[in-house]
């Protein structure tokens, strides 16, 4: 397993290059650039200026990890979700032209308050994510579902979602959730998500959760892609960032 960082919210603020540069001389081997920050991975970037970012990365000893976005299909007008997909669709492309293997999307919330049923929510994000995942794979892009939203971040509807896909190109994103844990311990809602887990994004390791039982079962269940640092700015990023990767590789010697 390999670790890094999401740009949201430490490196919000930098360009491509400062990621990079901070990324090598702390030992984060990844990067998952969130959209609408700084670095200006973006949409109405040219074909050249596409090319700029994927070489950046291509002559460096960081990968990057994927594209987070925040688009998101559980919304009651259907003008709105079908926006959502259009929008994965053209950051699918952008992902793929700058060498990105997968983009990062979310389901946030259920429309019980405008009286429909959870059920019928679960099922329009699934059936959105599974034509963005058709659309994707014919681009070598991966459709990463975070585990995120009130409601939506429950293990068991997550899984519900996945399982209306129905696309093997729709994975999940662990968000590394404090509703996960129950009596110390992660493993009966790990073991939902458990061989469907594309990506996984980590909080701060001194917090209460239990790290050393989640990279455990990790590991046993064949995970070998990147476990991303999602922690908050600071006035100190470099030896922020150098701790979490001592740390990281403490917990998963």
């Amino acid at each position: 397993m390999k670790v890094g960082i999401v740009t949201y919210n430490i490196a919000k603020d930098w360009d491509v290059d400062t990621i990079i540069k901070m990324c090598e001389s702390t030992g984060m081997q990844g990067v998952e650039l969130r959209t609408t920050h700084a670095h200006g991975v973006e949409v109405t970037l040219n074909a050249e200026e596409r090319k700029a970012v994927k070489q950046k990365f291509a002559d460096s000893n960081v990968e990057l990890v994927g594209l987070g976005s925040a688009f998101e299909y559980h919304a009651v007008d259907q003008d709105v979700v079908k926006q959502n997909i259009e929008g994965t669709k053209e950051y699918t492309i952008l992902a793929r032209d700058v060498g990105a293997p997968g983009i990062k999307v979310r389901p946030n919330g259920l429309q019980e308050a405008a009286g429909i049923p959870a059920e019928k929510t679960l099922e329009q994000i699934g059936l959105a994510l599974r034509e963005c995942g058709e659309f994707a794979a014919d681009y070598g892009v991966q459709i990463r579902l975070e585990v995120h939203g009130r409601d939506t971040s429950y293990v068991p509807n997550i899984r519900k979602i996945l399982d209306t896909a129905d696309h093997e190109n729709v994975v999940a994103c662990w968000n590394s959730n404090q509703g996960e844990v129950e009596n110390g311990s992660i493993k009966q809602y790990f073991d939902m998500l458990k061989g469907r887990i594309g990506l996984v994004h980590m909080r701060d390791l001194i917090a209460g959760y239990p790290w050393s039982e989640f990279l455990t079962l990790l590991k046993q269940s064949g995970y070998d892609g990147f476990c991303l640092a999602e922690i908050a700015g600071s006035p100190e990023p470099e030896r922020i960032m150098r701790y979490y990767k001592a740390v990281f590789d403490a917990l998963t010697a």
